[in-house]
């Protein structure tokens, strides 16, 4: 499928289609038109297209009802590719819709109190019984958890071999009896993330992603697509945290230094490398699914990030930080918000997604081929682990 054959599929569709009716209602009908992810097999919101073809239907759909990316973002980035590449076929159809359609909200249960860069160690059991998986544990950092209806969840199901092996992954209901979640205020004076604690929760086995003991190698789909969602989605030129800055700039010409501007001129060279690093990324992700490449796109992103919402402070240093009172956050806006909420919210960056240290490792093993850290634990049963 070419560029005129997707534009001439959209003319039909918003010939029948009226973008200013019920928002729900054309989002399902983007959906089942396969709009939604166009690289995503047919009857499961996409074409079997080339992913790339997505622009197209995003700059054609511009003025149409949109999805929430900072609400929906677990869901689109993370959970549905794996449930796409794992799932069964009833779960692909019982699922991606209503996660496209924002109908369904999903969250992320991996990091723990003691798990959380080496993500293997993580000691949330579940237990078989019957046909039901019986889950104990608890998990933190989990953002959106307060509005979320359903979560990714990896736990422990065999604790006496190692770490790596003996994991298993499952689709866990936010809803559930022994579903805890418990807000954690951040910097920005949010809550949004929390701690989420399982108690004798029992999910059906038909909530299981992958094979029994199989959710090390799921959750690593999960993580690549996450690098890849958080650093590597498409961005105009001059868009993203460069744009705020840019507009601070041109508004505000009597702060104008000569070291500002030969700063701002690094920053804007540094952005235009990672937007095109990006570009080039996702057409490799056309061929199939994203590699350790994503690290570097999520890196690049973090460091940029900070450093430009730095920039923006230090230009607009008469503005303060806000007034940061606690509250719900139902949303994530890196872009749309204050300096004061980008500066402090983009420290986040480099801990979210795998810490920036993680990705320096993953990207020297497995993209540069330099030999790894020494791992003295890989072979030990994870119940012989120190804690």
């Amino acid at each position: 499928m070419n560029e005129a054959e997707i534009k001439e599929r959209l003319a039909a569709f918003l010939g029948e289609h009226d973008p200013d009716g019920d928002r729900l209602e054309f989002l399902r009908a983007r959906f089942d038109a396969g709009l939604a992810w166009v690289w995503f097999p047919e009857g499961l919101g996409g074409l079997g297209a080339h992913r790339e073809l997505q622009q197209v239907v995003e700059r054609e759909l511009v003025n149409t009802p949109q999805i929430s990316a900072g609400l929906q973002g677990i869901g689109l980035g993370m959970a549905a590719p794996t449930i796409l590449a794992f799932g069964t076929e009833e779960q692909r159809r019982r699922f991606l819709r209503p996660l496209w359609t924002g109908e369904e909200i999903w969250c992320q249960l991996f990091s723990e109190p003691g798990a959380g860069s080496d993500l293997a160690t993580l000691g949330t059991r579940a237990v078989r019984d019957g046909d039901e998986w019986v889950v104990d544990g608890q998990k933190v950092w989990t953002s959106g958890a307060h509005h979320s209806r359903w979560a990714i969840l990896v736990t422990r199901t065999d604790p006496d071999v190692p770490k790596h092996r003996g994991m298993t992954y499952f689709i866990c209901d936010m809803h559930a009896p022994g579903v805890e979640v418990r807000p954690l205020r951040q910097i920005t004076g949010e809550a949004e993330f929390n701690e989420v604690f399982l108690t004798g929760v029992r999910l059906s086995d038909d909530l299981r992603l992958g094979e029994v003991g199989d959710g090390w190698r799921v959750a690593q789909t999960t993580l690549m697509n996450e690098r890849v969602a958080i650093g590597g989605a498409p961005t105009r030129r001059g868009g993203g945290m460069v744009a705020s800055v840019l507009d601070a700039w041109r508004e505000r010409p009597e702060l104008r230094t000569h070291e500002l501007h030969q700063r701002l001129l690094s920053l804007w060279v540094e952005a235009e490398v990672t937007r095109l690093s990006g570009a080039r990324l996702r057409e490799q992700l056309a061929a199939g699914h994203p590699g350790p490449e994503g690290s570097g796109m999520k890196l690049s992103f973090a460091r940029l990030n900070q450093a430009l919402s730095g920039f923006d402070v230090e230009f607009r240093r008469e503005l303060g930080y806000g007034d940061w009172t606690f509250r719900r956050s139902e949303d994530v806006d890196f872009y749309g918000r204050d300096p004061g909420y980008r500066y402090l919210r983009a420290k986040g960056n480099s801990i979210e997604g795998g810490t920036s240290e993680i990705l320096r490792n993953i990207i020297s093993e497995r993209v540069l081929g330099l030999p790894s850290e020494p791992r003295v634990d890989k072979d030990v049963p994870w119940k012989d682990l120190p804690r």
